[in-house]
This record gives structure tokens, C-alpha cells and sequence, in this order.
């Protein structure tokens, strides 16, 4: 049977076999432990089937490693939406900070990444301005 390689189908399967073997975990088990029939699972390893996103996810839950790493390999993500993603959920889950903490810090995040656009952008239009400082979110709790 000719191979229906297609984009980054091989590489995904590729790596999900080498997370599995990692794992040490048959097709059978992975295939039972992320809900999905085990041909499937095997068609998507030899790149021959295009999964869903929700269906790397259950993958990846199974495997414990990142939905969002499956995704760019996927070609459902790039690169640069990935690390936002995993840095967004690295400060969700930190058990050591406040649930205000976490939005405090998301939101300046967020800010550090739309003055660092604009700069960007400014710097491409070969526009010389100084950037307007962003907002600084008032990180005093909130009595919600």
C-alpha cells in the first residue's frame, strides 16, 4: 500500500510512536487509554490518518505530554501560539500562587506581548516612535 503521507502526518506519527515506545505502552494501551480505536491509532502513527484536535488531546493526556506540542506537529499550532499556550497553562498550574496572582500575571503578560507587537509592528513600518507604556493590571485582591 503506497504511503498518504501528507505535511507533518509523518513527523506526528513519528513522534507519537516514539512517545509511546518512551511510555512503554503498546498500541493496544494507548489506543484504550486515549479512548480511540487501536487501527486508528495505528493509521495515525504511519501518517496515513489526520486526527482531530480533540483527539491529540485525548492522545497526549493518555502519553502525558503537551496537547499543544502535538498540535504544532500536527500543523493544527505553530510554534509561536504553542509557547504562549504552555506558558499560559505553566502559571494556571502553579499550586504556589493565588487563583487573583495568576490572572495578575496573565495580564501582564498580555502586555509585555501587545507593547512588544507594536514595537514590532513600529520597527516594520520603519516608523521611529516610542511605544506608549502599557497598562500596568492593579494587582491589589479583589474582594469577588
Amino acid at each position: 500500500m503506497a504511503s498518504l503521507n501528507v505535511g507533518n502526518l509523518g513527523s506526528l506519527g513519528e513522534y507519537l510512536r516514539e512517545q509511546r515506545r518512551t511510555a512503554q505502552l503498546s498500541l493496544r494501551q494507548l489506543a484504550d487509554a486515549a479512548g480511540v480505536s487501536n487501527p486508528y491509532l495505528s493509521q495515525i502513527e504511519r501518517g496515513l490518518r489526520k486526527p482531530s484536535a480533540e483527539v491529540l488531546q485525548q492522545v497526549a493526556k493518555a502519553l502525558r505530554i503537551s496537547a499543544e506540542t502535538l498540535y504544532v506537529r500536527a500543523g493544527i499550532l505553530d510554534e509561536k501560539d504553542r509557547e504562549e499556550l504552555e506558558t499560559r497553562a505553566v502559571i494556571l498550574a502553579d499550586p504556589s500562587i493565588s487563583e487573583r496572582q495568576k490572572q495578575v500575571l496573565l495580564q501582564i503578560y498580555d502586555s509585555f506581548r501587545k507593547e512588544n507587537a507594536a514595537e514590532h509592528a513600529a520597527g516594520s513600518a520603519g516608523e521611529n516612535t516610542a511605544p506608549a507604556a502599557a497598562p500596568v493590571p492593579d494587582a491589589t485582591p479583589s474582594s469577588s
